[in-house]
């Protein structure tokens, strides 16, 4: 039998062309966040009590970090 994971693997997702962010869990979507409060705020809500969610191992940030929350305006500059 297979153990339980004792640190879920959380994924935060290259930013959207609105700069939000989708938290996946596995293949489970956990929510939508439009800023790092959010996360914070959606990895609560699943029971993953994460108080600094830009310096833990358990989220893996993918294009960009916790301070990267591009909106939607950057796309169309020019």
């Amino acid at each position: 039998m297979a153990q339980p994971r004792q640190h879920p693997h959380v994924v935060v997702h290259a930013p959207a062309l609105d700069g939000s962010r989708r938290v996946t869990e596995g293949d489970e979507t956990l929510g939508i966040a439009s800023h790092a409060d959010d996360v914070g705020e959606i990895l609560r809500l699943a029971d993953l009590y994460v108080t600094d969610v830009a310096e833990n191992d358990l989220i893996e940030w993918q294009g960009g970090g916790p301070d990267d929350w591009p909106g939607l305006s950057e796309h169309h500059a020019g």
